[in-house]
């Protein structure tokens, strides 16, 4: 038996009662979950719909080769976007801003289909997006969207999984769980003010790259690793889905931290993630649930972007282990104390 609860029309109607200036971000959050809704529908069907996770001959703008899927998720966002009050949309799919309605407040940064390689193995995937003011003044189009993610109005992300459920926080109020309930095609509320605990002893990471990592970054996972044994005086779990929106999922629930930092291999030195549509949105939520996001060191609501798909490390989770990762890069004695003649040791060792 499910009790009745809030559902996602109720929210934005409540936030936009209590600040009328939330109302066109509200108006674009409904029609991503509108969009949301029936990108779930063909999802869930898989290649029941059709060869939705086949390759195609075209790439993105991170040099993927796109799904049929990327592609099919991008023009449904498009065509609902272009009747919400918003200027201008970039996303991983398009190589430059799209003009949508030059005179409206708002403008979108989104990745239409987070992790679409994993559909035909039926892992979860996800839509994320980011909205930002209009810059008054801005020359060109793609200024609107080169401003520090503080400057969110709204973001979230919304993850295909088992359930489907859109993840947002607008304005200034806290990070909420919605649920779509399919018998009645709405969203409804599953989890009211999402609040990351401080601290937790998950870690999520690509360990295959561990060669490649920077020598903080190596040390922080050899101390996990090393468990009540070794500095951090704590057993660790590790997890790693391979989908960003299905690890901050996990993330903003139970706690723990992700790192996904830039390393040594060629064209991953600045991350690997974009800061506009992947990082900034997600470092959205996880402040507004009480967590924190950084780039390895720097706040990643901070950082001013230095082109539309900017690329950044990423960081983020419960606050202690975050800014432990900040300690492991900004201590001024840790490279020798990763030297030969030190041998492994790590920052909490004495």
């Amino acid at each position: 038996m499910i009790s009745e609860t809030e559902d996602l029309e109720a929210f934005l109607d409540q936030s936009v009662a209590a600040d009328a200036r939330l109302d066109p971000a509200a108006s674009v959050l409904r029609a991503i979950a509108a969009a949301s809704v029936e990108l779930s529908g063909v999802i869930g069907l898989g290649q029941l719909f059709g060869k939705v996770g086949a390759s195609r001959e075209s790439t993105n703008t991170d040099g993927d080769v796109q799904k049929e899927l990327d592609v099919l998720a991008n023009d449904v966002f498009v065509d609902i976007l272009a009747r919400a009050p918003v200027a201008a949309l970039v996303s991983e799919e398009l190589r430059e801003p799209l003009v949508l309605d030059p005179q409206a407040p708002l403008v979108v940064a989104m990745d239409p289909v987070d992790g679409s390689s994993n559909i035909d193995t039926n892992v979860s995937i996800g839509t994320i997006f980011s909205i930002l003011p209009v810059r008054p003044g801005a020359v060109r189009v793609e200024d609107h969207f080169l401003q520090p993610g503080r400057a969110q109005v709204a973001a979230g992300f919304v993850i295909y999984g088992p359930q489907t459920s859109i993840v947002l926080a607008l304005g200034d109020g806290a990070t909420q769980i919605f649920t779509l309930d399919r018998r009645e095609g709405r969203f409804r509320q599953a989890v009211h003010c999402v609040a990351i605990p401080p601290d937790a002893a998950e870690y999520s990471i690509n360990a295959s790259n561990y060669r490649h990592w920077d020598d903080p970054v190596r040390a922080f996972i050899d101390d996990c690793e090393q468990g009540a044994e070794g500095p951090l005086k704590r057993n660790h779990n590790m997890r790693w889905v391979g989908s960003l929106v299905a690890d901050a999922y996990r993330i903003l629930l139970r706690g723990g931290i992700f790192l996904y930092p830039g390393d040594r291999r060629s064209g991953y030195g600045e991350g690997r993630l974009r800061l506009l549509y992947e990082a900034n949105p997600v470092a959205f939520l996880v402040e507004h649930a009480g967590g924190a996001a950084t780039d390895c060191v720097n706040r990643i609501l901070d950082l001013e972007p230095s082109g539309i798909h900017a690329r950044v490390p990423l960081v983020f989770g419960s606050a202690g282990p975050v800014d432990l990762v900040a300690g492991y890069h900004s201590d001024p004695q840790f490279s020798a104390e990763r030297s030969p003649l030190f041998g492994r040791r790590g920052l909490m060792r004495l």
